[in-house]
């Protein structure tokens, strides 16, 4: 019985299951990051649209551009 299960297990499906896991989770990460915080003038409503509208690269550009045009709160 034990046999049955590791032939039927696909290193290759689940590789994609963990990366569309992970995009997934960071997609939400980052609108909800964008949705919290206060951006200058429409800058909040141009990151929610990229990140909505181009999922994967919109999470990576935010994180790595966006996230510094945060405005810093005292």
């Amino acid at each position: 019985m034990d046999s049955k299960i590791t032939e039927d297990f696909s290193l290759g499906l689940f590789i994609w299951q963990a990366l569309l896991l992970v995009s997934i989770g960071l997609w939400i990460y980052c609108l909800i990051d964008v949705l919290k915080n206060k951006f200058e003038k429409n800058d909040k409503i141009i990151w929610v649209l990229v990140v909505i509208l181009l999922p994967i690269l919109g999470s990576i550009l935010y994180l790595f551009i966006g996230k510094s045009k945060k405005l810093k709160l005292n």
